[in-house]
């Protein structure tokens, strides 16, 4: 008798997992969006597999700052732009999020590059794939609920998985991928040391902190269900550093070792064709394809949820649109914004990459504060305060991404001196 009920109590405890199951993963997983796989692909293309290792502090530095989110969350049932806008006034949080919605339109348009780039490998044209995408993406948000769009999100995740398939085709070298992360060759100059920055960053984005607090709230998760959000959160940030680790390895065993070099992710589509097969570059570009879209979603409805936060409008996937007028306007504007973007000839899509990420790289300490900050306010928070060792990582994590922001904003400006 007690077997079966350990049994059932197994089953209990997995159900509920499954339950809880999305925010964590798919806010880990939007980090491999187009940027991202740009980023890791770049990386490899030029240094092989001796930035790899860059990839372990980033998973160090996603949990730890995804934990706070989720409890704070889940103890106050407020967004984290609610409680910047309580804590911190008006006048900082308009002024913080006038530059979080400036740089998430730029984001957002890098999406929709993502999605044209990765359909121009299979002969779509532009101007049919970006509009159609959006228009999906739109109605999937504007007419779906909560739970019908987070099961396909969690569907684009696991789709991610196909760069796994897409490296193996590549026949890495194994020994060597674990010779280069113990002891990588690496000879550090302005050039290495801005692609390092680019991969620790593009882990960590400004929009993340505030989609991952409303989408516990959006869950209606409870603190006794924290141990299980906790597991999603560490799935989501494993499954995060995989894809990224097989996308670099796919693009460090066959462009690197063939001298190719490479300026965006599409260009890595069509390199591995000759390398690898047709059908692993087929892999890639879908990846790419899968990726862009998700983020596309994702990325304008995060800035949407906490523009309406801050500024005490409705907001979530579950009201009608008369009850969020606000903030499906808002997430309409930016999806036809970013999208006619792409569609302009000759758009200069890299100074926009340029100045998000500067963007990006001013905001993000500023967002990371406030929310430590915040975390470890016992009126807010009550017993669920941080503990030591959770500020002593913050806290350090804060202060590296202070000094990566600073190489972000200061380095093309040096480079362009030169």
């Amino acid at each position: 008798m007690l077997k079966i009920k350990n049994k059932k109590s197994f089953f209990q405890k997995l159900g509920l997992f499954m339950a809880i199951l999305g925010p964590g993963i798919i806010t880990g997983s939007v980090d491999n969006d187009a940027g991202g796989i740009t980023t890791y692909s770049v990386a490899a293309a030029v240094y092989g597999y001796n930035l790899i290792w860059t990839l372990i502090p980033s998973f160090i530095v996603l949990v730890v700052i995804q934990e706070m989110n989720a409890r704070m969350g889940i103890v106050t049932g407020k967004g984290l732009a609610d409680l910047i806008r309580e804590n911190a006034g008006v006048k900082i949080t308009f002024f913080i999020f006038i530059g979080l919605l400036f740089a998430d339109i730029g984001n957002t348009t890098t999406e929709f590059a993502g999605v044209a780039g990765s359909m121009e490998v299979f002969g779509v044209s532009k101007y049919i794939s970006v509009p159609v995408v959006g228009f999906l993406v739109w109605f999937l948000v504007v007419k779906g609920t909560y739970k019908i769009a987070e099961r396909i999100f969690l569907l684009f995740s696991v789709s991610l998985l196909m760069y796994v398939v897409s490296a193996l085709m590549g026949k890495p070298h194994w020994g060597e991928i674990g010779e280069a992360i113990v002891h990588p060759q690496l000879e550090i100059n302005s050039q290495s040391l801005a692609m390092i920055i680019g991969i620790i960053g593009t882990t960590i984005a400004p929009w993340m902190q505030f989609y991952m607090q409303s989408s516990v709230i959006e869950k209606g998760l409870k603190m006794k269900q924290f141990k299980y959000s906790l597991i999603d959160i560490v799935v989501g940030c494993i499954a995060t550093v995989v894809v990224a680790f097989f996308i670099m390895v796919a693009c460090a065993s066959t462009l690197h070792e063939n001298g190719i070099q490479i300026h965006e992710a599409k260009d890595a589509a069509l390199a591995l064709k000759p390398l690898a097969g047709a059908f692993a570059s087929q892999l890639f570009a879908f990846g790419l394809f899968i990726a862009s879209i998700f983020s596309a979603t994702i990325l304008p409805l995060a800035t949407a949820f906490y523009v309406c936060e801050a500024f005490g409008f409705e907001a979530g996937i579950d009201k009608k649109w008369d009850e969020a007028k606000e903030f499906y306007i808002l997430y309409t504007g930016i999806l036809i914004i970013g999208a006619a973007i792409i569609l302009i000839p000759n758009a200069p899509l890299i100074s926009i990459s340029l100045w998000t990420q500067v963007i990006n790289g001013m905001l993000l300490p500023v967002v990371l504060v406030c929310m430590i900050l915040l975390v470890n306010n016992k009126k807010i928070m009550g017993k669920y305060v941080n503990k030591l060792a959770n500020n002593i990582i913050g806290w350090s994590a804060v202060i590296v991404l202070v000094v990566l922001s600073l190489f972000l904003l200061l380095m093309p400006l040096f480079s362009h001196g030169n």
